[in-house]
């Protein structure tokens, strides 16, 4: 199997449960048969958003690059990157490497449009909205956003919640997702890997696809590791 290299610490427990993510998606029976990774967890990476929407002008830039390039010296086949924001900048960090930056919400679309979804919700960070990170990268399925406010309410989920380590409001989750239905998504999007979060520990029902647990899949098959076969479908039942 080849080696995977992570960027993470985007945040630092997104890139816990997406190593989690990893280990229990891959069909194993011995330590032997789950791929070698080298995980960089750096939290000082400047964040992303906050430079997206012009309140910070320090970069994450440098610092991603520099350890993309420690990873390709390392002799990793290829990069994921467990923070949805951060593919706004994928183009570019793609350039400085060789090696192959996997770009979870390409991948999105395409899983998408494989499974009949026509219109989907997007539940994601402002720099991810605002940047346009799944316009530029979403070329088969229309996409629904929030609100003013109910953007603002995803924002407290991610930031005020997650973050910082605090109870989920599943009352503003559940407002947010019953607006998107009611504009017509099919399927609601978590493109933010805190959110992954809070599917794994607050019961979200039906009808999302977790983008980390797409990039987690993607991952898998690129090393040529093992999958279980109940780790293909991905859309919440």
């Amino acid at each position: 199997m080849k080696t995977l290299g992570i960027i993470g610490g985007v945040g630092p427990l997104a890139t816990a449960y997406f190593l989690d993510m990893l280990i229990r998606m891959t069909d194993a029976e011995t330590d032997q048969q789950h791929p070698e990774m080298i995980i960089y967890n750096a939290p000082s990476i400047p964040d992303r958003t906050a430079y997206i929407l012009g309140r910070s002008e320090e970069s994450p830039l440098p610092k991603v690059i520099s350890i993309a390039k420690q990873l390709e010296q390392q002799g990793v086949s290829h990069i994921a990157t467990p923070c949805i924001t951060l593919h706004r900048f994928h183009d570019e960090i793609n350039r400085e490497t060789s090696i192959p930056i996997i770009n979870a919400v390409a991948e999105a679309d395409e899983y998408l449009a494989s499974n009949g979804i026509e219109t989907v919700g997007i539940m994601a960070t402002d720099g991810s909205v605002q940047g346009g990170v799944f316009e530029r990268f979403f070329k088969k399925t229309k996409r629904v956003y929030p609100s003013e406010e109910m953007q603002a309410y995803v924002m407290d989920i991610i930031y005020k919640c997650v973050k910082s380590g605090r109870p989920v409001d599943m009352d503003k989750f559940r407002a947010v997702a019953d607006e998107l239905r009611r504009n017509g998504a099919q399927c609601i999007i978590l493109g933010c890997t805190e959110l992954s979060v809070v599917k794994r520990d607050c019961g979200i029902g039906a009808g999302f696809l977790d983008a980390m647990e797409l990039l987690a899949l993607r991952s898998l098959e690129m090393c040529g590791a093992p999958i279980k076969s109940e780790c293909f479908d991905l859309i919440t039942k």
